[in-house]
C-alpha cells in the first residue's frame, strides 16, 4: 500500500538536504501517518483509517462525520467509506 492519507489524499514529496556546506542530498519527506479505527454513529460502523497528523487533529476538531463528508464532496476520499 502506498503512503497516502485515506481522507486527504496526501503523500510524501521530494527535495534535498542541506548540509552547512550547501552540499544537496535527495531527501524523501513523508506524512506523519497514523492507522486509527474511527466510529461512525450515523451507520453505526467502525472503520480504519491511515491518516496523518494534521487531519486527526482535524478530525478532533470538526468531528469524523463532518471530514468525510467534505473529502467525499471534494473528491479526495482514497477508500470507500
Amino acid at each position: 500500500m502506498s503512503r497516502r492519507d485515506d481522507i486527504t489524499g496526501k503523500k510524501a514529496m521530494n527535495g534535498f538536504r542541506s548540509s552547512k556546506a550547501n552540499n544537496k542530498t535527495k531527501h524523501r519527506f513523508h506524512l506523519n501517518l497514523q492507522k486509527r479505527r474511527f466510529y461512525i454513529p450515523e451507520e453505526d460502523k467502525w472503520i480504519t483509517l491511515k491518516v496523518s497528523a494534521k487531519t486527526l487533529r482535524t478530525i478532533n476538531k470538526k468531528g469524523i462525520t463532518e471530514v468525510l463528508k467534505d473529502a467525499r464532496r471534494k473528491g479526495t476520499l482514497l477508500k470507500e467509506v
